[in-house]
C-alpha cells in the first residue's frame, strides 16, 4: 500500500517521502536519491504542492510466477519494467533533481500495458497487458505525475470476473463448454469478443480531445488529460465498418489519416477524419499484390503531399486469429514468397502514383518520410523510414513476457536498423531499401521513435529511438540519431529500460533539436524515474523520482497547457 508523509512548508504541505511496501513488507523510499553525476539544483524542501492525491488507494496484487517460468528466471522477473503496476491510480508531485526548463508547460501523456495478470493468471506477451495512462504535467518547472487504469470494457470485465474475458493480442477466454466456444467464435467474426483494450497510443486530435488507440476498431476510447478519467468509447459515426485498424494514425491539428485493412478483399482504405467530426471518408484504396491476405500496418508514413502505405510479407491470417492457443506468430503469418512492396497515394485525388517491389522487411514503427525534388522542383521520389528488423519475424516471440523476464545476460535482441526506402517517381518497378546509418551507432537495436512534429513529412535531421547497449535482450538505451551526419549519441544507464523518448521543441525554436526529450525510466532495483535529455547536447538536464517504479510503456503524445 502506499502512504505519505508530509513536512509543513510556510502554510503548505510537502511530501517528505512516499513509502510504497510490497507484501513482504519491503519499503522503498520514494524521494530518496542515488548519487549521480550531475548537480542537485532542486530539493524536495524547496517545492510547494499543488495537487497530491492523499488518500489511501486499493493495491493490486502482482501475480507470482508460474512454475513454467520459475524454471527459466535468472533472477530477472522482478525487473519493474515487467511487473503490473502497483495500485489502479496514483498523482502527486515529485521532487525534481535538475532544472526542468520554464518553457516546458503541458502534459506528456504515456500509455501501455500495465496489468500483465488477472488473478493468478499471467499474460504472455508485452502487448496483451491493461492499459495504464502516465502523466506528467510541467509548469514552472515543477512536474505532476500520476498514472491511472484505462476503464476498457475488457478490463473492467476481468476485474469483475477475475478471468480474462475479451481476445487480447496472444490470449483467448478459455471457453466453458463446446457450446460457448462456438458462440464465441461467432462473436470473434462479429468483433464482439474482440478486446477494446485501448494500450498502444494516445493521441490529441486537432479539437482539443484526447484519445486512446490500439488495433482494434472498438478500442478507441476518450479521456481527460488532466484527471485519466475514462470518458467513454470514441465511435466513429461513419459506415466503413471494419474491424481494426493502423494503431498509429496521422494525426496534426488540421486532419487524421489512418488505414483500414481489407481482410476479405486484401487490401488498405486510406481514410481522413477532419477535426471536431467522428466520420471518416475515403481518399482511396490500395489492393495488395501479394499474398493471401493483407500485410501488417501497425503505422505508416506521409509526406506533404502523399500518403504512404506498406505492404509487409508479415500478414494477417484468419487461421491463426481462430487458434484458442497463439502461434508462434501470433496473428500473423511470414509469407516471403508474396513479396513485400510500398505504395504511393496522393492525398489529393486518391490516386496511387508509385507501387514498387521493395526487399523483404519487418516494421512496427515508421519514422517519417519526405519528398525527394529536383532543381525545377519535381518530385522524383519519396524516401520514408523505419525502425527495420531486418526482414526477420522472429521479433514478436522474443517480446514473450517469459522472454523479457528470463534474461541471464546473453545477448538476444534481434537485429534492427534505420530502414530507408527509396520509391522513385520514375515508372520503376523496383525501390531500395537500405540502412539510413551504420547499425553499430545504435548498438544494432532500434525501435519506438520520434520526431521534432513540425518536420513531419518534411525532410528532417534528427529523430530519436530506443537502441542497444549489447548484450541485451530488450532496447535499453535512448538514442539522438543525426540522419545528415550518419551518427549517433546514446544515453545509458546499467539495468535500465526506458520507454519510448518524446521529443517537445521550445516554442520559438528555429533548430530542429531545440527542446526537451521525455522518457519514463524503469529501473531493475524496482525503481523509476522520469527523465529529461537536452534534444540538441543529448545531455541530462533533470529527472524525478517516483514513488515506485511504473511498468514499461509503449507511445504517448503531448497536451499543451491551455
Amino acid at each position: 500500500m502506499a502512504s505519505m508523509r508530509y513536512l509543513a512548508i510556510g502554510n503548505s504541505i510537502c511530501p517528505a517521502t512516499v513509502e510504497v511496501s510490497d507484501k513482504s513488507g519491503c519499503v522503498l523510499d520514494g524521494f530518496s536519491f542515488r548519487s549521480s553525476n550531475f548537480t542537485r539544483k532542486r530539493n524536495v524542501r524547496d517545492l510547494r504542492v499543488m495537487s497530491v492525491l492523499t488518500h489511501r488507494l486499493p493495491e493490486i496484487d502482482v501475480a507470482p510466477p508460474s512454475s513454467r517460468e520459475k524454471q527459466s528466471d535468472h533472477g530477472n522477473w522482478n525487473h519493474v519494467a515487467w511487473t503490473s503496476v502497483r495500485q489502479e491510480r496514483w498523482e502527486g508531485e515529485l521532487a525534481v533533481e535538475g532544472e526542468i526548463p520554464l518553457w516546458l508547460s503541458g502534459t506528456y501523456l504515456r500509455n501501455g500495458p500495465g496489468l500483465w495478470h488477472i488473478g493468478d493468471y499471467n499474460f504472455r506477451h508485452l502487448f496483451d497487458g491493461y492499459a495504464t495512462l502516465v502523466k506528467l504535467y510541467f509548469e514552472n518547472g515543477r512536474l505532476i505525475a500520476g498514472h491511472r487504469q484505462i476503464e476498457s470494457e475488457a478490463y473492467k470485465a476481468a476485474k469483475k470476473n477475475k478471468k480474462l474475458c475479451y481476445r487480447e493480442f496472444s490470449e483467448v477466454p478459455k471457453p466453458d463448454n463446446f457450446l460457448s466456444y462456438v458462440g464465441e467464435l461467432a462473436n470473434l467474426f462479429s468483433g464482439a469478443s474482440l478486446t477494446d483494450n485501448a494500450n498502444t497510443g494516445v493521441v490529441k486530435l486537432g479539437d482539443g480531445r484526447v484519445v486512446c488507440l490500439t488495433e482494434t476498431q472498438k478500442g478507441s476510447i476518450v479521456i481527460d488529460p488532466d484527471t485519466l478519467d475514462t470518458l467513454g468509447k470514441f465511435e466513429y459515426s461513419d459506415t466503413l465498418g471494419g474491424l481494426i485498424h493502423s494503431a498509429h494514425p496521422i494525426v496534426t491539428d488540421t486532419e487524421f489519416l489512418t488505414l483500414l485493412p481489407d481482410l476479405v478483399i486484401p487490401g488498405y482504405l486510406v481514410v481522413r477524419m477532419e477535426p471536431g467530426t467522428n466520420e471518416r471518408k475515403v481518399i482511396g484504396r490500395v489492393d495488395c499484390r501479394g499474398g493471401p491476405a493483407a500485410g501488417w500496418v501497425h503505422s505508416f508514413p506521409v509526406t506533404e503531399h502523399y500518403v504512404i502505405v506498406p505492404e509487409m510479407p508479415l500478414r494477417y491470417c484468419a487461421r491463426n486469429l481462430l487458434k484458442a492457443e497463439p502461434t508462434p506468430l501470433y496473428k500473423f503469418e511470414w509469407h516471403p514468397d508474396s513479396k513485400a512492396f510500398m505504395h504511393v497515394m496522393c492525398k489529393a485525388s486518391g490516386k496511387i502514383v508509385a507501387s514498387v517491389e521493395v526487399p523483404l522487411y519487418v516494421t512496427f514503427h515508421f519514422i517519417n518520410a519526405y519528398e525527394e525534388e529536383d532543381e525545377d522542383g519535381r518530385v522524383t521520389a519519396i524516401i520514408a523510414d523505419c525502425c527495420e528488423h531486418n526482414a526477420d519475424a522472429a521479433i514478436l516471440e522474443k517480446l514473450r513476457l517469459q522472454n523479457l523476464r528470463s534474461f541471464n545476460g546473453e545477448d538476444v535482441l534481434p537485429d534492427a536498423r534505420v530502414g530507408r526506402f527509396i520509391i522513385p517517381f520514375d515508372g520503376s518497378s523496383h525501390g531500395k531499401l537500405e540502412a539510413a546509418l551504420d547499425p553499430n551507432e545504435h548498438g544494432r537495436g532500434m525501435d519506438m521513435c520520434s520526431i521534432n512534429p513540425k518536420y513531419l513529412g518534411k525532410k528532417y535531421r534528427y529523430a530519436y529511438a530506443c537502441g542497444a547497449h549489447r548484450p541485451c535482450n530488450f532496447p535499453n538505451t535512448i538514442t539522438k540519431l543525426d540522419l545528415f551526419g550518419k551518427k549517433a549519441k546514446n544515453w545509458y544507464e546499467e539495468g535500465a529500460v526506458p520507454s519510448e523518448p518524446f521529443f517537445v521543441p521550445r516554442p520559438g525554436a528555429t533548430e530542429e533539436d531545440d527542446g526537451v526529450v521525455i522518457s519514463m525510466i524503469s529501473q531493475k532495483n524496482g525503481e523509476g524515474y522520469a527523465l529529461l535529455l537536452d534534444g540538441s547536447s543529448f545531455k541530462e538536464i533533470a529527472r524525478a523520482k517516483f514513488p515506485y517504479g511504473l511498468p514499461y510503456g509503449l507511445h504517448g503524445c503531448w497536451v499543451p497547457k491551455k
